[in-house]
């Protein structure tokens, strides 16, 4: 049996050393190929759609269309997984990365270990990004909403995100640059996601559409009870430990709960959760 094919990796930063660095790191490695080098969010998605790499690495701020509009562009058309790349660690670049559909975040200070786990991981089908951190970035959202602070029991269901923008300035930008803004089955439960030089900001989040609505209401008991879980940041091991079932059963679960909420990982179905009201901030 013939080993297979390696990653198809594209970087997309608009600075050489920073290319250079990660193809040096990525290259050395049979399974993975550095397929092309993207110096804007443009050329990004243009090399996307000739090349189609499984991964690409992209760089937030990037002069005539940044890394947010293109991860967008890139994952509407079903080209390839996106890890957004940035030195700054900050939640509205974070919210903005995954509301494009990113499968995950990394900063560039990681190790190098940790970009090379990054690629496989989410060239593999997994979600980059721990639950609870995206929890965090939504919390925030909610309390950005509500006036209140992240957890606070004031917030309720009522609050879900509708239009919630964040232009929080991080710092200085670079020069030149403006700043950037997984069984059996069950019985079925009843029915109870443009070229920009400008600074990248948070999108709208969305209320959920009528195909994730309905989905939902496909959902059976112990779905509904894995996704609850998933979304609170459970591991697959410790839904399993909590529900008394193999760990095959639960990633057959989650499988499901994706397949039938239209959702592309575990991430979006922890934005989900949030979205419909499953889970409130501070639960």
């Amino acid at each position: 049996m013939s080993d297979p094919r390696p990653l198809r990796v594209l970087l997309a930063d608009d600075q050489r050393l920073v290319r250079s660095g990660f193809a040096m790191i990525l290259s050395v490695h049979e399974d993975i190929e550095v397929v092309g080098e993207a110096l804007d969010g443009a050329q990004a998605l243009a090399l996307t759609r000739e090349l189609h790499p499984d991964v690409v690495l992209m760089d937030v701020q990037m002069p005539v269309m940044d890394g947010i509009a293109a991860t967008r562009s890139i994952v509407a058309e079903g080209l390839a997984k996106v890890v957004i790349l940035t030195t700054f660690d900050r939640d509205d670049y974070l919210f903005a990365g995954l509301d494009a559909g990113a499968s995950g975040f990394l900063l560039k200070n990681a190790d190098p270990e940790q970009l090379v786990e990054a690629v496989r991981a989410v060239g593999f089908g997994h979600a980059l990004l721990a639950p609870e951190v995206t929890r965090r970035v939504i919390e925030r959202m909610y309390a950005a909403r509500s006036g209140s602070a992240p957890g606070d029991d004031s917030v309720s269901s009522e609050l879900a995100p509708q239009g919630v923008r964040t232009s929080r300035d991080a710092g200085p930008a670079r020069p030149g640059q403006a700043a950037p803004g997984d069984g059996t089955p069950d019985r079925p439960r009843g029915a109870t996601r443009g070229d920009s030089s400008a600074t990248p900001t948070v999108a709208s989040a969305r209320p959920i559409d009528a195909a994730r609505h309905q989905g939902l209401g496909l959902l059976t008991d112990r779905e509904r009870e894995v996704l609850d879980r998933l979304a609170r940041g459970q591991s697959n091991a410790e839904i399993a430990a909590a529900l008394v079932l193999g760990e095959a059963t639960v990633k057959t679960h989650v499988s499901n709960c994706l397949a039938k909420l239209h959702l592309r990982d575990r991430i979006q179905a922890v934005v989900f959760a949030y979205e419909a009201g499953l889970i409130l901030p501070g639960e």
